[in-house]
């Protein structure tokens, strides 16, 4: 089920708003995972038991690590290995056997799995809780429905942020459902519909159009457009859904941790990865980078620690060589950074200008790696970019961008800076006649959203397919 669907918004949302406020608050948590069961099992009606069996492996894992504390670590490593194992199987084995069978000519077959929407996300959160767990930070939670809860919540099963165990522990517990919580959830979901489906869908529509020709026929123009509207589609898909998971949550009493914080006025790709997919930055560094020895090794040491989580978050992305590249890429420009110490250095405009001009190039020339269908195309694509291969070019940028898509563009370049970053936040506070201003602004926005699809086709988020 998308929430950027009427399904959603007018009939599973409300229902469930409605039930959860009508029961009283010690059964509300199983209205949640009732209704986060159904959620899920609405797209996925079979493999919702996988779901439901990791859930279940990790709940008698960590039980089993607290029980008996001598053999703890034979017990996370058989609860993790299970959940990666299970990941593994689902998004990575075709990939594995057709590399083999490239590599040695051999005929294996494929199983054509289809992967479970969300595993990638509710996989990561169940590790986080059994090592949490081995850890110590949080206690044992013998109650399955709780745990499932943590996993399987609805706002953010499907595509994040992935919720850290000991960030949400005490809110499963116990947490105050406020009148003013419930307005800035409203709120929040209704900018992140909008983003979704006025800026992401329309900059993606753009993008489409391009990624869909062949190299050879689009000129330098028309190859930077459609790098750039992907760039910003990405980050509008991405950034609207998980502000629609931290709205809906916090409607429910959970204070979900921020996913984005303006990642494209960054002036280093380190900048870029404390503000870009935050959750999933904080996911590894507490859970692979500080393990492996963090920065409390020898240089060397951390340097391919760094490659290693890069690495790491590109395998995360998808069994596709692109995403392997693409996570590549990016370590490569940490470790550089991290050695000549570029990203800490402050001067003037001038140096200011270079390193934000540095890092847009680099992750623009690296969302076309994540958005190209194999290396090949990204290959020929970017040669296009940089003047190196000629060109047809058959169309020009008017074909592909009117008057409506530029000012689409400019708003999205606009709302990508910290311009109205305390909108919502200080609404309360502003005095009527410009508190009913911005209310009647999200109304506006809201309407169109809902406007927007009721005319589109299906639509889902770029990262359901991670």
């Amino acid at each position: 089920m998308l929430f950027s669907s009427m399904t959603f918004i007018f009939m599973f949302l409300p229902a469930v708003i409605a039930l959860y406020f009508l029961t009283r608050p010690k059964l509300r948590n199983y209205v949640l995972l009732l209704a986060s069961i159904l959620f899920y099992a609405w797209g996925e009606p079979v493999y919702v038991l996988i779901m439901l069996l990791t859930i279940f492996i990790n709940w008698l894992g960590a039980i089993l690590i607290d029980k008996y504390r001598s053999h703890k670590k034979l017990f996370l490593g058989g609860t993790v290995l299970a959940d990666l194992g299970m990941l593994f199987y689902f998004k990575y084995f075709d990939f594995i056997i057709s590399n083999i069978n490239a590599l040695a000519n051999t005929n294996y077959s494929l199983l054509s799995v289809i992967m479970p929407i969300g595993i990638s996300f509710y996989t990561f959160q169940a590790i986080s809780y059994v090592v949490d767990v081995y850890r110590t930070q949080v206690p044992v939670q013998k109650n399955i429905s709780k745990l499932a809860l943590y996993i399987c919540l609805f706002p953010q099963l499907i595509a994040g942020p992935i919720v850290k165990y000991h960030d949400v522990a005490t809110q499963i517990e116990h947490r105050q459902e406020r009148f003013e919580h419930i307005v800035y959830g409203a709120k929040r979901f209704i900018v992140g519909l909008a983003k979704k489906m006025l800026l992401a869908n329309t900059l993606g529509a753009v993008a489409d159009n391009i990624f869909a020709m062949s190299p050879s026929d689009m000129g330098i123009a028309v190859a930077w457009l459609g790098a750039i509207a992907y760039s910003l589609q990405l980050f509008y898909d991405f950034s609207g859904y998980s502000d629609m998971a931290i709205g809906l949550g916090a409607i429910f009493g959970f204070k979900f941790l921020e996913n984005f914080n303006y990642p494209y006025i960054s002036k280093s790709i380190t900048e870029f990865w404390r503000r870009w997919h935050i959750s999933l930055s904080t996911w590894f560094k507490e859970y692979l980078y500080i393990p492996l020895g963090g920065n409390r090794v020898s240089r060397a040491r951390n340097l391919m620690n760094l490659g290693i989580v890069f690495l790491a978050t590109g395998i995360w992305h998808g069994a596709s060589w692109n995403f392997i590249i693409w996570g590549i890429w990016h370590g490569a420009f940490i470790i550089m950074e991290k050695i000549t110490g570029i990203h800490k250095r402050v001067g003037g405009w001038a140096l200011s200008t270079f390193q934000h001009l540095y890092t847009m190039l680099a992750f623009v020339v690296g969302w076309v790696m994540f958005r190209a269908d194999d290396m090949t195309y990204a290959t020929k694509y970017m040669r296009v970019m940089f003047g190196m291969k000629p060109s047809d070019m058959l169309y020009k940028l008017d074909y592909f961008i009117g008057t409506y898509q530029i000012f689409i563009f400019i708003v999205a370049i606009l709302c990508a800076m910290p311009i109205f970053k305390n909108l919502i936040q200080e609404n309360n506070n502003t005095k009527p006649w410009p508190r009913l201003a911005i209310n009647t602004y999200l109304v506006c926005l809201f309407v169109m959203s809902v406007s927007a699809i009721a005319a589109s086709t299906y639509n889902p988020f770029i990262y359901f397919r991670f």
